[in-house]
């Protein structure tokens, strides 16, 4: 998490299923949203459109998840230690 103008950045964890039935967890977080429900909302509608793509990490490693790969979102606001 980090802070931009004094107010917070919003982070959150996603364990994400693959239509192929891997898993993955993620982090996202974006510094010009400060709430980590708004984060979800944008992740989530980015996601359901086939031409969606979100940028995560992974550790130190991006990841970039395409909406038609993605079968469901499980979301905690600490989550997996990645």
């Amino acid at each position: 998490m980090g802070t931009l103008y004094g107010a917070h950045m919003a982070a959150i964890v996603l364990r994400v299923r693959l239509v192929g039935g891997d898993q993955v967890d993620v982090s996202l977080d974006d510094p010009s949203i400060a709430e980590p429900e708004q984060l979800i909302e944008n992740a989530v509608a980015l996601l359901a459109n086939d031409s969606g793509v979100l940028r995560c990490t992974h550790g130190d490693r991006l990841v970039v998840l395409y909406g038609r790969a993605v079968a469901g979102l499980e979301v905690g606001p600490r989550g997996a230690v990645l």
